[in-house]
């Protein structure tokens, strides 16, 4: 399946892929309803309603189940009434369903700045905050400090956002859309153009900073990879190495944190493993500007998958894991450790955090509705030593969170109900938050629709079923 972008746009038309759009080329003309721009009668029933020529001669592609002499007539090489010939018509969709709030999908705390930053997948943008910022019950949401959002900011399915402490620059990671990773200053707000961009692989997720050696990390969801740059790279600069291959189990990484005090690095899994055709250590075959080359980087702005290509039809569901590997591991290495088993009620978890002074592992438990946290020296299939969840906790399909180690926080960003809420770092079972910042209504249940793959209608429940 070809790679899509998270917008499709179509002339001076941007459609966002995280609303459905229902109204397409073959339209669905109930009784009564008129095609807009045309004299053609309802039918109740699927028509073509216009084309496109195919190929270098106009050739054209029958669509699936039409009749022969209709494919004739929207080829020309037939006549046919006028009304029954196919146009173009230019019309907008006959609904939207799109969330007008943000899914919160990534968060990062600066707390001597009061500084409080989220990636907003729905919308596409980043938000900042104060830490101090808290959202009365009557009151629909709080309104951020600052935006950076805009075709120019080159951001789109925001999964992992970083803030330097030292300089405030906001560094962002785009996921399955874009393939770069965008960098912003302190001052940065609405459509601004990126300080810096770092050429990444396709489907880059999670992002994590060593401050000491001044090496940034990020996850690669497929093929399963860790990719280490230099904090400072930029462009098409090569990674130091890059932590991938069989041996790893790194299966869909998501969530990636550095632990500075003891070394380790701790990544979420969701389990997914895919295989792979070639050798089984380096998808990175060749060198990194030959891999550049062949994406097409900087002309197309298309850095694709990574050279080794998975074998089409051949894959496992198996279980979420939290991975801890050294933190200067590379190639095809396996874990120190892994968090993984029933046990765990591991499900779907997202970006993860270290508190190296408590020995604890957080991990947004998105699926389950849970923050999970659990020692850093657990091994195998051990139950968390805390879980934050319940109604009074308020979270809802958690993916990101963060510690804020000055002040003794954990913050948590939910997709679910458009809630950043705030808990004591060692709050446990239905806690509520100490905080909450709301980017729309109390109450209300997020749409949740992120990156759609696909669209169905079931007839007989008159339901919309949309895959994520």
């Amino acid at each position: 399946m070809a790679d899509v972008k998270r917008t499709a746009r179509s002339g001076s038309m941007t459609v966002p892929v995280s609303a459905l759009v229902v109204g397409v080329a073959l339209v669905l003309a109930g009784a009564g309803d008129a095609v807009i721009g045309s004299t053609r009668t309802p039918t109740g029933a699927a028509q073509l309603v216009s084309f496109e020529p195919f190929g270098d001669q106009g050739d054209m592609c029958p669509l699936p189940g039409m009749a022969p002499a209709a494919f004739a007539r929207a080829q020309g090489a037939a006549g046919g009434a006028a009304e029954n010939r196919p146009i173009h018509l230019d019309r907008a969709a006959t609904r939207v369903i799109k969330d007008p709030y943000p899914a919160w999908s990534a968060i990062a705390v600066n707390p001597e700045n009061n500084m409080v930053v989220l990636t907003d997948e729905n919308m596409h943008r980043i938000a900042e905050f104060s830490r101090l910022d808290r959202t009365p019950p009557n009151v629909e949401m709080t309104t951020p400090r600052r935006v950076i959002e805009g075709v120019n900011t080159e951001t789109e399915m925001l999964t992992g956002v970083y803030i330097d402490p030292k300089t405030l620059d906001v560094y962002v990671t785009n996921n399955d859309t874009v393939n770069f990773m965008p960098m912003f200053s302190r001052e940065a707000v609405g459509n601004a153009v990126p300080d810096r961009l770092l050429a990444t692989p396709h489907r880059s997720w999670g992002i994590a900073v060593d401050e000491l050696r001044q090496e940034l990390y990020m996850t690669i969801q497929s093929p399963s990879a860790v990719t280490v740059y230099k904090k400072t790279a930029t462009g098409t600069d090569a990674p130091l190495r890059i932590l991938e291959g069989d041996a790893t189990e790194l299966n869909d990484p998501r969530g990636i944190a550095v632990d500075a005090v003891n070394h380790f690095l701790v990544i979420s899994t969701h389990g997914h493993k895919r295989f792979y055709g070639g050798e089984a250590v380096s998808t990175l075959r060749g060198t990194w500007e030959q891999f550049i080359q062949r994406s097409g980087f900087p002309e197309q702005v298309s850095l694709r998958q990574m050279p080794r290509r998975y074998l089409p039809g051949l894959g496992q569901i198996g279980e979420p894991s939290i991975n801890i590997y050294a933190l200067n591991a590379k190639g095809n290495t396996p874990p120190l450790r892994m968090i993984k088993g029933p046990h765990t009620q591991l499900n779907w978890p997202g970006h993860v955090a270290v508190h190296e002074q408590r020995g604890e592992i957080f991990v947004a438990n998105d699926a389950n509705n849970q923050i999970l946290v659990f020692k850093l020296t657990d091994n195998g299939d051990v139950a968390p030593t805390r879980v934050i969840s319940g109604p009074r906790s308020l979270v809802s399909a958690p993916t990101g969170l963060a510690l804020d180690r000055v002040n003794g926080e954990l913050w948590v960003a939910n997709m679910g109900n458009y809630a950043v809420t705030v808990y004591p770092v060692a709050a446990n079972g239905d806690a509520p938050p100490v905080r909450t910042i709301r980017g729309g209504p109390a109450g209300k249940i997020g749409l949740m629709i992120g990156n759609p793959g696909a669209v169905a209608y079931d007839s007989k429940r008159q339901e919309i079923l949309v895959p994520n």
